[in-house]
């Protein structure tokens, strides 16, 4: 197997692994507000985590930059937290998904934190020599995986919001309510404390 197929295919399962659902957590916290029909919104989203977690996840793993790794598994559930609370706490004549950057700016900051936890595992993988050509792989893996995850949150959401006819908001509410709650169960289970 190619070097590029190893670190793309690792990649994607690195994002799926239910072992680190952080990730899938923080994807679906950014995509709660949006149905199937909003698909190009959010392939942006996820491009512009996809972003900001390249940017520090070649910083670490190449040794520029170092941050505490316990930092960093403290600072990922929050970033999933405030995230689902800006949906539960969006005032009612906002939800629109149209209005505003806040996801995005979201996406791309907070990619900025994943990508330092991304780092850890990809760095003990790593040895010495040409790292372009992996690391490349390993975020076009975790793009195509991160894609997976929303395109089947986005079908269910289709499948519940406009087929089934459950209220948009209330299903975003209720997704964004229950990730918060799972993500405030991490902070507190964190080693940080």
């Amino acid at each position: 197997m190619s070097t590029f197929r190893l670190y793309f295919q690792l990649g994607i399962e690195h994002i799926l692994d239910l072992q680190g659902f952080d990730h899938i957590l923080f994807i679906i916290a950014l995509c709660a507000l949006y149905t199937l029909r909003d698909w190009r919104k959010v392939l942006l989203l996820v491009t512009a985590f996809t972003l900001g977690h390249s940017i520090t996840l070649a910083l670490a793993t190449l040794n520029i930059v170092r941050v505490n790794s316990d930092l960093i598994e403290f600072l990922i559930p929050v970033t999933i937290l405030i995230t689902a609370g800006t949906t539960v706490f969006r005032r009612q004549q906002g939800f629109s998904t149209g209005r505003g950057y806040t996801n995005y700016i979201y996406a791309t900051v907070f990619g900025l934190i994943h990508g330092l936890g991304f780092s850890n595992y990809l760095r003990s993988l790593l040895g010495s020599g040409n790292l372009l050509k992996p690391l490349l792989a390993f975020n076009l893996g975790i793009e195509v995986g991160q894609i997976l995850i929303v395109g089947g949150f986005l079908l269910i959401a289709g499948l519940l919001v406009v087929v089934a006819g459950v209220n948009r908001r209330e299903w975003s509410l209720g997704v964004s309510a229950t990730i918060a709650g799972m993500a405030i169960m991490l902070i507190l289970q964190n080693k940080i404390w």
